[in-house]
């Protein structure tokens, strides 16, 4: 969820995650480049009882709002570094998987099994319906029920099966040698 800005260029990127577990670098407009999604990991109360909060990339909050729960993503403003939303973790959230076999995968989440003693697991369903499951520690929300908070890259997350993939790359290059084949009649 990182954003690196290039001055020269003046281009903005969001490192994300493909779905076969390479970086990639998203690019996004201005606008969406003044945030980053944070997972809370943390929620305690410190010293002279003060609350905070921990994310997943190391930040420490202070005196963050109530309805914020652990497993949340938070919207923060990269420039003031303050609180600018809240996406909560509920059923029928946009999820994006960060880790595990199903890495870079975008779905819906569907369910939580709770295991005392061990991971949680979290069922997620994608775009074209296949279900799958990973664990809690591997899931990071991105929007509610209707959108996403970040645009998403280019195949949104679907994984592909290895036929789905070489039928993909054999089709675009027929259509390259029939449009071939066209201009030289």
């Amino acid at each position: 969820m990182d954003v690196v800005t290039i001055e020269k260029t003046n281009e903005n990127f969001r490192m994300l995650v493909d779905t076969k577990g390479r970086f990639l670098p998203h690019r996004i407009d201005q606008k969406e480049a003044s945030f980053k999604l944070c997972k809370v990991l943390r929620k305690k109360i410190g010293k002279q009882k003060i609350p905070y909060m921990v994310t997943h990339d190391g930040r420490t909050i202070r005196f963050p709002h109530p309805d914020i729960q652990i497993n949340d993503c938070v919207k923060l403003n990269l420039n003031t570094g303050e609180i600018m939303g809240i996406v909560k973790f509920q059923n029928n959230a946009i999820v994006m998987i960060t880790g595990g076999n199903n890495i870079g995968r975008i779905g819906v989440l569907q369910s939580l099994e709770k295991h005392p003693g061990s991971f949680e697991i979290a069922h997620v369903r994608d775009s074209t319906g296949n279900i799958f499951a990973t664990r809690l520690a591997n899931v990071l929300v991105i929007g509610d029920s209707k959108e996403p908070v970040i645009s998403l890259p280019k195949g949104e997350g679907i994984k592909l099966t290895l036929m789905e993939e070489r039928q993909k790359r054999v089709g675009i290059e027929e259509d390259d040698d029939e449009e071939e084949e066209d201009d030289e009649n």
